[in-house]
């Protein structure tokens, strides 16, 4: 009986995949379209997040610069409770103003920067003391922020407009290099103080003429005066020495017809050689 159930060689025997019910095929065939409609699903969900993204996040010029510049800028910060530390010994006008802000770094770097206008109009000078801490290597560079500061929107470039002498000794002066901004005139300085980790910089669009900014300066960088040093002997000691130097701007020595000089422009009298390059 064994012998008669034996298959015939001729007769080949059937597949395996036929011997699977095809209700099982079926729901094999299905569970593959289900997970590639899934996938398709799921990249088409990611396309549209990126667009969204994009959308909300345009990588524009400006928002490319702003991820691939230092953070020289932005980690500084206001400080409301901060004394001052510097004055300007130029007596108060009626409608004068005079703003004063300070700036700090977490490095350790501050800045006080006063200002100098007539009431509700733009200033027309601006001083800048900067004790210099750990963030400094990392900054713009002070001609270019300089050029900032007096132009903003501007070119950013400076040209050498000559030497002036101060208490503080030779300050380099600079003025923007092309364009017809109402800046155009205007003069920066910039003086560096190793000694004591200070950069003294600013600018003036006080005058009718080249002599007159320059001599508007001189006077804006001799009435500069340290109210708090903050424990830093080495500051303290650098204004001890400018005021033995210090010239004719204070408003005890000017004439009273001249004592408006930062906004008036007039040229007062300075001690010492005025370069007119």
């Amino acid at each position: 009986m064994s012998a008669r159930m034996r298959p015939h060689p001729a007769v080949p025997t059937r597949p395996a995949q036929a011997r699977i019910h095809p209700a099982l095929r079926s729901f094999a065939d299905e569970c593959r379209d289900a997970a590639i409609r899934m996938l398709a699903y799921v990249g088409a969900l990611a396309l549209i997040g990126m667009v969204v993204f994009y959308a909300a996040n345009p990588l524009t010029e400006a928002a490319i610069s702003a991820a691939t510049t230092p953070a020289e800028r932005s980690d500084w910060s206001v400080a409301t409770r901060s004394p001052p530390a510097f004055a300007v010994s130029q007596p108060d006008k009626a409608g004068r103003s005079t703003e004063y802000e300070i700036l700090r770094h977490p490095g350790g770097g501050r800045k006080d920067v006063l200002r100098f206008g007539a009431a509700g109009q733009p200033p027309t000078a601006e001083i800048e003391i900067y004790r210099l801490g750990s963030e400094a290597p990392r900054q713009m560079p002070p001609a270019a922020e300089l050029a900032a500061r007096m132009d903003p929107g501007g070119t950013g470039a400076t040209q050498h407009a000559g030497m002036i002498d101060t208490k503080f000794g030779p300050v380099t002066l600079l003025g923007l290099a092309g364009g017809n901004s109402p800046a155009a005139g205007c003069l920066g300085f910039v003086k560096p103080v190793d000694q004591a980790g200070l950069r003294i910089a600013g600018w003036s669009c006080a005058g009718d003429n080249a002599p007159q900014r320059r001599a508007t300066i001189a006077c804006l960088l001799d009435s500069l005066m340290l109210l708090s040093a903050g424990n830093d002997a080495a500051v303290a000691e650098v204004f001890a020495q400018a005021e033995l130097r210090r010239s004719g701007c204070g408003p005890e020595r000017l004439p009273t017809a001249s004592t408006d000089w930062i906004f008036s422009g007039r040229d007062p009298d300075l001690r010492g050689r005025l370069s007119l390059n």
